[in-house]
């Protein structure tokens, strides 16, 4: 048995940020731009204002491993590409069976959720909302206010982190600003992969 030493750390409520981390993941538009729906919004930024930051995570460092409970913030920074407002990358539990929970801490959002056959799901966020994310769904998170939008996330140990389905499929839905309200629309760029229209 490899007995862990029980720790803790710290979780600063207003701003989201956990001490210590031993490492803070950043994602900035070059990161992730041809995961907006409109690249050539997403380009025009990259070339005037610079490599804009989207989010930051701050992991507590624990093994990925089966009996463990992984825990991190995240940062999700206030803004829009084209008419799309700022977002995480979204992933799939690599054991698809794995369930996750999301808890806001600070400003507002929408935890965006889709199964593998482009079934669409969301509950919006703010302080105090715990969302749970059920096993087989994929999930992103989207800023929709004008503050930082904090939260936290706990999931199974070994449950891996599948990035690369959505990178390629994309989510069937994204959030825009119509009206200065955030509406669902259709995803421009969403695929449904060959074997799931079979």
């Amino acid at each position: 048995m490899n007995l862990m030493q029980p720790f803790s750390t710290y979780l600063d409520l207003e701003s989201g940020v956990i001490t210590p981390v031993d490492h803070v993941i950043r994602r900035h538009l070059s990161d992730m731009c041809h995961m907006y729906a409109d690249e050539s919004a997403a380009q025009r930024i990259l070339e005037t204002e610079g490599d804009r930051l989207i989010y930051e995570v701050y992991p507590v460092d624990l093994p990925e491993e089966e009996g463990q409970v992984l825990h991190s913030t995240t940062v999700l920074h206030p803004g829009r590409v084209g008419s799309e407002y700022h977002m995480t990358k979204g992933h799939f539990h690599v054991k698809r069976d794995r369930a996750e929970i999301y808890v806001g801490l600070a400003g507002e959002g929408c935890l965006l959720m889709q199964t593998g056959d482009g079934r669409v799901s969301s509950v919006k966020m703010a302080r105090g909302i715990i969302a749970y994310v059920p096993p087989y769904w994929a999930h992103r998170t989207v800023n929709t206010g004008d503050v930082p939008f904090a939260f936290l996330a706990a999931w199974p140990g070994d449950s891996g982190h599948d990035y690369g389905t959505i990178e390629t499929r994309g989510f069937a839905k994204i959030l825009v600003e119509r009206g200065g309200v955030p509406v669902f629309v259709d995803n421009p760029k969403y695929r449904i992969e060959d074997r799931e229209r079979a």
